[in-house]
């Protein structure tokens, strides 16, 4: 197949997190199709399309281009904006690249604006739903409408968990459209390695008898890390002689305020900022911790769980979005009531109250592969062009 993937969602030099789990999806891809990507992104200033593609994904040839977007009260406007400006690129990619089916990830505003260029020129479109694109947008009214009015349109709708997949359906979207394919992991990586857990824990100048906590994300308040911090501190009172070690990794606005909260709690000592990582380094922090902590509000599937499971590591996480679709048995790790400080305490000491169980999570882990999610997407995709 010809695929031209569009997206808001997408890598640059300046930004290769951005989207990278859709950038890692079209490289499995491209062992058996041809793929181009347009990479919309919103902007206050619709000019400025300095943006330079990642090494690995110039294959690609991405055009970038910033696109009108007018926060708050723009919800009526904005996927009309953006479908005006990808409608000319589109235009002149199909005079050089005839492709077959369009791959577009984030429902609102790009999926709703190739929705809109779609039906005048013809061409069949899958969506991919993330998360937060449901979890909020469908909150909100204007939104809601537009995605209702549009969404129908798309061949099929890849949600990342079967909790969007029923938000979705509870809309009005026809549950055949709806199929539910978890990411991969890059199993080069994310492994079971244990000798390099020691490296970490080594060169971290950790206490070899405390054990470790590791939270991975960005700190937003949707993340609820507070709610961690609070655990957190809970456990250090709880256990003197073995204090546990939090390391956060990632960045976001809310680290300020975080940083302040661990410090008046009193356990600051035992509590790591280390910045945003690279995959390989998330991969040796998760290889010397004792257990993954997530304490969000809401999800669809992080893919750092699947990571973790991958090298071994036990999960403690709130039941929020898709997780508990994943996490079925207690040899994983355990769900716990979000919001909840004591019941995320109890979860944390019952997981570090025991041994855990690494070579069978690691196992469970590497069923997630990036060839298998490949092979999915390739199937909707297919029937989505000979339609």
């Amino acid at each position: 197949m010809k695929i031209l993937f569009l997206s808001n969602l997408f890598p640059d030099q300046a930004q290769p997190n951005r989207g990278s789990d859709n950038a890692v999806l079209l490289r499995n891809l491209s062992a058996n199709h041809e793929i181009r990507v347009l990479c919309p992104r919103p902007s206050l200033v619709p000019f400025g399309d300095d943006f330079q593609a990642c090494e690995a994904d110039k294959k690609f040839q991405p055009i970038y281009h910033s696109v009108g977007y007018i926060p708050k009260i723009g919800s009526r406007f904005n996927h009309r904006l953006m479908a005006s400006a990808i409608g000319r690129d589109l235009r002149k990619i199909r005079k050089t690249f005839p492709f077959d089916v369009v791959l577009t990830s984030w429902i609102y505003p790009d999926a709703c604006a190739t929705a809109l260029v779609a039906k005048e020129m013809k061409f069949p479109f899958v969506a991919i739903a993330q998360g937060s694109d449901v979890h909020q947008y469908l909150a909100m009214p204007r939104r809601r409408k537009i995605i209702r009015e549009l969404l129908p349109d798309a061949a099929a709708v890849i949600t990342r968990s079967a909790d969007l997949a029923r938000l979705l359906a509870e809309v009005g979207l026809e549950e055949k459209k709806l199929k539910v394919i978890y990411n991969g992991i890059d199993q080069t990586i994310f492994r079971r390695k244990p000798e390099e857990g020691e490296i970490i824990r080594e060169s971290l100048k950790l206490l070899p008898h405390c054990p470790v906590l590791l939270f991975v994300g960005n700190f937003l308040p949707i993340k609820n890390i507070s709610l961690l911090i609070k655990a957190h501190a809970a456990l250090c009172e709880g256990h003197p002689k073995r204090r546990p070690y939090l390391i956060l990794l990632g960045s976001g606005p809310l680290e300020g305020e975080i940083k302040a909260e661990a410090k008046d709690l009193g356990f600051s000592d035992y509590v790591i900022f280390a910045g945003r990582k690279p995959p390989g380094e998330v991969a040796r922090y998760m290889q010397a911790a004792d257990a993954l902590c997530l304490s969000s509000d809401n999800e669809g599937f992080p893919n750092v769980i699947l990571e973790a499971w991958a090298c071994g590591l036990p999960v403690v996480s709130t039941a929020v979005g898709g997780i508990s679709e994943l996490l079925r048995e207690d040899y994983l790790g355990r769900l716990t009531e979000k919001g909840n400080v004591m019941a995320l305490l109890d979860a944390l000491n019952s997981v570090l109250g025991k041994k855990a169980e690494s070579e069978r999570i690691a196992e469970y882990g590497a069923q997630f592969s990036w060839e298998r999610t490949a092979k999915a997407y390739e199937e909707v995709l297919l029937l989505a062009k000979d339609k």
